[in-house]
């Protein structure tokens, strides 16, 4: 297990570990035999120490003993700061903090197969038609309009994913997120109609079925998304509401204030995407998307059952739960007992946009969308807002929040369908987002690829990002397919390294915009650096450390060269 300290910044030289059995306090008197802890991390305000220890019997008592800059020791436990004597150590267990038993059943677990999963998320209407047949009214000519409307269909759907599941296993990929499949009326799938069946725009469970199979038998991973906090205008559980308005049996499935319920039906989708207060709670502001009551018994069941089925009937991975920080935490409890019952390794993970603790103790979820690193990766890479000290702060608080184990199956992505594309937001220069690529596929979590990215497709905020993928070679940004292919086949050589390696940042330098990082295991070292400046600059190589993965970077001798917007990765 690991245990943590955090101390104000630059105030403590050093802390040691006073550990051992509560029942073994006074016959042993463990806590005259410290440990050294490591300072692990540091951010503007506060420094992080840590120690890996065990516990035989299960059981632990442990304090700290703080040796300040200026010379002041103290004991810190349960009771808080004491003067550090041997006399305040041996006075009572009572004064250390206690783990009474470490319950097995307790355990954080995350799924292993997690950290070492290349994640590429599809929007299902603008992947790949690969079945006309089953296309919907109205649906436009692929690709057809340079910047596509909220209303737009291009008749995307499950046997185009089949049909390029080659595509991605050769890119490297072996885990597919896929936003909604589900019966809706929107091309996003956000405003579910039934949750039982596939939407008929995107095929059938027979196609689904194969697509798994087909995905499988690639070593390709399926997460799909739940859509659990609202539901759509058009179910019929709304609909009856509507229709029989306080009488209805499913008054109680939603937040309602007052009746009668407003019907929006009729409205545009633009109205609706921001039609204000209503009688009934909505997702944000949207008209369309009632807010699911979960506390109410019938819903729980209700949702469980199809975050079951689809395990069970499908064989799926994972489940990626959207809204999931507007969904009160004992339907999550439920939710993480009823699908790990089924399937133990199943990955769930949460949309949290902000610091998520609370729902990641091991009875939620393993990991979030992490839009933290999100932001401060293009912070610095892209927008240029940050020095190189305010990223290395910033990412080491994000890391110090969670269990390590947490921090291993993080979902780390620079875009998605809720964002602006990561092209976009560099202003087109592929010199800065493949250097921000990189920088995330080097941190601890697991990186995902928004569809076309490899490919140099852009796009502002939504409905823009959802433009068709671009499958012509002669469109395709090929220099940007065969980087993305190099750098995944990077991560996967030097996966375990990546997941589990102690993180130190060893060469930070604010006025050059330089950040160097290195990352080691069982005597196995990556180090690598990135240059954000202005200017060239030459770095003594490490010796015994090799090129691995460069751009605008050269090897000269015993130096690197990096010219500004490169990056150098040596291993040994």
């Amino acid at each position: 297990m690991h245990i943590r300290i955090r101390t104000k910044k630059d105030d403590v030289k050093e802390v040691r570990y006073l550990g051992g059995d509560p029942y073994s306090y006074v016959q042993e008197k463990w806590y005259l035999h410290e440990k050294p802890m490591k300072l692990v991390a540091s951010t503007k305000y506060h420094d992080y120490w840590m120690i890996e220890t065990t516990a035989p019997f299960r059981r632990l008592c442990y304090g700290f003993h703080l040796i300040g800059n200026d010379g002041t020791e103290v004991f810190y436990g349960d009771k808080g700061v004491m003067p550090y004597t041997e006399e305040v150590l041996a006075r009572n267990s009572s004064l250390y903090f206690r783990l009474p038993y470490f319950h097995e059943i307790d355990r954080f677990k995350a799924p292993e197969w997690v950290k070492g999963t290349i994640w590429y998320q599809i929007f299902p209407e603008r992947f790949a038609n690969g079945d006309p047949s089953n296309d919907p009214e109205g649906v436009l000519p692929w690709g057809s309009k340079e910047h596509p409307s909220r209303d737009d269909f291009y008749g995307g759907d499950l046997q185009g994913v089949i049909d390029h599941l080659d595509y991605l296993k050769d890119l490297g990929i072996n885990g597919i997120y896929f936003c909604p499949i589900f019966k809706a009326k929107s091309n996003h799938k956000y405003d579910t109609i039934d949750y039982l069946e596939i939407d008929p725009d995107f095929g059938d469970k027979e196609t689904f079925k194969k697509l798994v199979e087909e995905a499988h038998k690639r070593g390709i991973r399926i997460m799909l998304d739940a859509v659990f906090n609202h539901i759509g205008i058009a179910s019929p559980q709304w609909k009856d509401v509507l229709l029989h308005q306080e009488k209805s049996r499913y008054k109680d499935w939603f937040h309602i204030h007052k009746f009668p319920v407003e019907d929006v039906t009729k409205l545009s989708t633009e109205e609706l995407e921001s039609v204000g207060a209503l009688s009934y709670d909505t997702f944000a502001f949207t008209g369309h998307m009632p807010k699911l009551n979960t506390a109410n018994k019938e819903v729980q069941d209700y949702l469980l059952n199809i975050a079951t089925y689809w395990i069970k009937e499908f064989d799926i991975d994972a489940w990626r739960l959207d809204v999931a920080n507007e969904v009160d935490h004992q339907f999550w409890k439920r939710f993480n007992k009823e699908v790990r019952a089924i399937k133990d390794d199943i990955y769930i993970l949460g949309e949290i946009w902000h610091s998520s603790q609370s729902w990641l103790n091991g009875d939620e979820f393993h990991a979030v969308m992490n839009y933290a690193f999100t932001d401060l990766i293009n912070e610095f890479f892209v927008k240029q807002t940050i020095s190189p000290t305010d990223l290395v702060s910033g990412l080491n608080e994000q890391l110090m929040l969670y269990r390590q184990q947490t921090n291993e199956v993080m979902f780390n992505m620079l875009d998605s369908h809720d964002t602006a594309r990561i092209l976009t937001v560099a202003n087109g220069d592929k010199d800065l987002v493949k250097s921000a690529l990189t920088f995330m596929f080097l941190q601890h979590g697991s990186p995902c690829i928004y569809y076309g990215t490899e490919v140099g497709m852009e796009g502002h905020n939504d409905p823009d990002c959802r433009k068709c993928m671009v499958w012509e070679p002669e469109k395709q940004d090929q220099d940007m397919l065969a980087f993305m292919k190099s750098l995944i086949s990077l991560r996967k050589r030097h996966q375990g390294l990546l997941s589990h390696g102690e993180l130190h940042w060893h060469d930070i330098r604010d006025e050059e915009k330089l950040v160097g990082m290195t990352r080691k295991l069982d005597g196995r070292t990556l180090s690598a650096y990135f240059n954000q400046g202005e200017e060239t600059l030459e770095i003594p190589k490490a010796s015994g450390l090799n090129l691995e993965f460069s751009h605008l970077a050269k090897v000269e001798g015993e130096s690197l060269t990096i010219s500004p917007k490169g990056f150098v990765i040596l291993t040994n």
